[in-house]
């Protein structure tokens, strides 16, 4: 697991140069996620140690926001005249996200079933 976890890091590592090298207006996190679906894509060595590091990661998520709920607290007073805003923003966001996942589950399961020919006997 830890060679998924360095390998995520090097990605997010990765995103951070091209940023600072580029000088492009994205966050570097978000930039080393999409080089690390292209490697994913690609099948570039390594890349089936990402699954179990990412899993990891994913079952304590809420470790990882709820620092982001404290300093939302503690800094309130900087975000309070923008209150409306962002509830208005995390609840659309939340509802546009859940209706886009949803679409391309669907999709993918369509596609699943009609690539295993109809008869898989997995499902039964």
């Amino acid at each position: 697991m830890i060679d998924g976890l360095l390998i995520l890091l090097l990605f997010q590592f990765l995103g951070e140069v091209l940023i600072h090298l580029t000088g492009l207006p994205l966050p570097a996190p978000v930039v080393g996620m999409i080089l690390l679906l292209f490697a994913l894509m690609l099948g570039a060595p390594g890349m089936d140690k990402v699954s179990e590091a990412a899993g990891a990661l994913i079952r304590h998520i809420t470790l990882l926001i709820f620092p982001l709920g404290v300093g939302i607290v503690l800094q309130w007073h900087r975000y309070q005249d923008n209150a409306l805003a962002l509830a208005v923003s995390v609840v659309f966001g939340t509802l546009i996200a859940l209706v886009l996942v949803t679409l391309l589950l669907k999709v993918l399961l369509r596609r699943s079933s009609h690539g295993s020919g109809g008869g898989d006997s997995h499902h039964g």
